[in-house]
Order: C-alpha cells, then sequence, then structure tokens
C-alpha cells in the first residue's frame, strides 16, 4: 500500500512504464522532438492570406514600375550606354546627355537635409517623449503631425521668399571661416570680403537642403517618438533607482533602445528627400555642370530635371528621362534595402544597457 501511494504521489512523468513505446512517449535516449501541431481557425486562415496578398501585391507594385522605366528608357540607354552615368550636360536631342550632375546635386541636397533633419527630429521626440508634461506633449503631436501634411509646395514658396535672404548672412559666414574646406567654398568670393554680392549664395544646395530639411524631420521624428515612447518603463524606473539623471537614463536606456528607430526615421527621411521636387525646384538654379560647393549658387536634381523638361521633351528626351527616373529609383531602392538590413542588425530594445 505504501509503494502505491507513493507512485501516485510522482509526477506522471517520473512514474514507472511513462516513457515505455506503448504509453505514446518517445523511447528513452531518443533525441527525437515532440511534434505539436497547430490548429488554425477560419480566421486565421482569412487573415494570413490577407497578408500573403499585401505582401506580394506590394512587391509586384514595384516591380511593375521598374519593369515600366527600364522599357521606357531602353532607347535612351541603349544611346548612352555606359556614358550616361558619367556625363553632366543634357542635351538629349543631340545624344549628349547624362545624370552625372543631377545625381551629384540630389545626393548633396539629401545630404545636407538629413544631417539638419536628424539632430533636430531627435531632440523633438525625446522632449516628447521623455521631457514634456503631458498636455504639451499632446499639442506638440499634433503640431508635428500638422507639419508633416503641409504641402510641399508651401514649403518651397517659404523657403524661396522668406527662408532665403534670411539665410545668405549664415552662407557667408560659413564661406568666410570654412572656405578653405572644397564643400563650403564660394567661387568668385575671397575670406572678409564684405562687399561680395549676395547673388553667389542664392538658390543654392544649402538652401535647398534647409528647406528639404524641415520637410522630412516630421516624419523622421514621428517614428522615433513612437519608438522611444515603447521603451520599458521597468528599465526606466531602474536607471532612476540606481541614481541616474533624466539625461543619465535617456542615454542609458531610451537611446539604446531606439537605436533601430532612429536608423529607420533617418533612411526614411533620406529616401524623402533624394525624391522630393516642387520645394527643389522652386528653389534651386538649374546647372548641367558637377557643383560640389553647397554655398554657390547653382545645383540640380533628377526630379526637379524631370519637372522642368517633362512638357518639352521630344519621344527620345522623354525615354531620357525615364532613365534618369530609373536611376532615381533604384537609388532609393538602394537606400531603403540598407536601411532594412541595418535596422534588422539593430533591434530597439536589444541593447538596453539599464
Amino acid at each position: 500500500m505504501a509503494s502505491e501511494q507513493e507512485d501516485s504521489d510522482r509526477p506522471e512523468s517520473d512514474r514507472p512504464g511513462a516513457g515505455a513505446p506503448g504509453a505514446g512517449a518517445p523511447v528513452e535516449g531518443s533525441s527525437v522532438p515532440r511534434q505539436l501541431h497547430t490548429a488554425r481557425g477560419f480566421g486565421d486562415r482569412v487573415f494570413r492570406c490577407q497578408l500573403t496578398a499585401t505582401g506580394v501585391a506590394v512587391l509586384a507594385v514595384m516591380a511593375g514600375v521598374g519593369l515600366f522605366l527600364l522599357l521606357r528608357a531602353g532607347q535612351a540607354l541603349r544611346v548612352r550606354g555606359f556614358g550616361f552615368l558619367t556625363t553632366a550636360q543634357w542635351q538629349p536631342d543631340v545624344h549628349n546627355f547624362g545624370i552625372a550632375a543631377v545625381l551629384t546635386g540630389t545626393v548633396l541636397i539629401a545630404a545636407v537635409a538629413v544631417t539638419i533633419s536628424v539632430p533636430l527630429a531627435v531632440g523633438t521626440a525625446l522632449f516628447i517623449a521623455d521631457v514634456a508634461p503631458p498636455k504639451l506633449r499632446r499639442t506638440l503631436v499634433t503640431m508635428v503631425d500638422l507639419m508633416a501634411a503641409v504641402p510641399s509646395v508651401v514649403y518651397g514658396l517659404w523657403g524661396l521668399f522668406f527662408l532665403q535672404q534670411h539665410v545668405i548672412g549664415l552662407s557667408r559666414w560659413l564661406s568666410e571661416w570654412l572656405g578653405w574646406i572644397p564643400l563650403f567654398k564660394v567661387d568668385g568670393t575671397q575670406p572678409g570680403e564684405p562687399l561680395a554680392s549676395d547673388s553667389v549664395f542664392t538658390a543654392s544646395t544649402f538652401i535647398a537642403g534647409i528647406v528639404v530639411a524641415l520637410m522630412v524631420a516630421p516624419i523622421q521624428c514621428s517614428v522615433m517618438r513612437e519608438v522611444f515612447s515603447q521603451a520599458p518603463a521597468g528599465e526606466r524606473e531602474g536607471a532612476y533607482a540606481l541614481g541616474a539623471t533624466r539625461w543619465g537614463m535617456i542615454r542609458s536606456v531610451v537611446l539604446p533602445y531606439g537605436k533601430g528607430g532612429i536608423i529607420g526615421g533617418t533612411m526614411l527621411g533620406l529616401g524623402r528627400a533624394l525624391g522630393e521636387t516642387i520645394a527643389v525646384y522652386l528653389i534651386i538654379s538649374p546647372v548641367f555642370v558637377i557643383q560640389p560647393h553647397i554655398l554657390q549658387t547653382g545645383s540640380n536634381s533628377v526630379s526637379s530635371l524631370i519637372a522642368l523638361h517633362y512638357g518639352d521633351s521630344s519621344e527620345f528626351g522623354m525615354s531620357a528621362l525615364m532613365a534618369a527616373g530609373l536611376a532615381l529609383f533604384l537609388l532609393t531602392l538602394a537606400v531603403n534595402f540598407t536601411a532594412s538590413s541595418v535596422v534588422a542588425r539593430s533591434r530597439s530594445g536589444a541593447q538596453s544597457e539599464a
């Protein structure tokens, strides 16, 4: 009786014969794992099919856009070949055209925009998520969302008629003190020359980059704010309990947790900056030479090139514009895929230090 009572008190897995083949358990010493099967209901299957169809549709649309651009650009690409990437001039009617100048201007404008917008977006997102009181936080979130909804033509007109005249002084100061760096050099001026004409500083890459930065900063801020606000409350409180200041908590908990959001928001803004059209078109003075001086008048971009010549292009000129659009499409895809790979290696919360 005592042995029977002891056997009944044991866990089922420890009872004699529990692991016998006849009991349905694996043989002792066997490495075969137990097979688990999940029964999906009708709603789960429908939801899975909807997600699959959505993903396939997105990929199909992207492939369709790329195929359309490639087919329309085939005539121009066959004529120019590799010279399409190395030629700065844009004269498609005489078969002398390329995107070397406009692609350089596109990258420089986007680089200036991201350099200005990322610190602004990170600081605003941290203030909203961790510093601002609740009532002010709601107001700031609404204002940031409204900034993202302002049309690009409004930003372009504001930059052309208001911002430009107030930035010339800053451009002159940067040229005077940092002109020894080729990026900030301005041809036609000398350091310390107060009578230099303001016209050499207008319609520049720098001014266009500032306007584009203000356009992409709200988008970046929204992405970063959402990630920062999801930092674990327990780790925040643990940092405070260990004596950390607010900045110490942000530095050791929020920023490591939100690294993926910072990278994702930055790349999202970069993709928007590369393709911005109307605001850049209104501000810059188009030139078809490689212009590496961001403070000097004259710049160009692929999107503004298409907007400028779309209405008066011949059939071959339209094919050349499609080739320029294809180059911008591939550049944007490369940026997005790079961002996805970087974010995948630095998931939010994976390196929180608190």
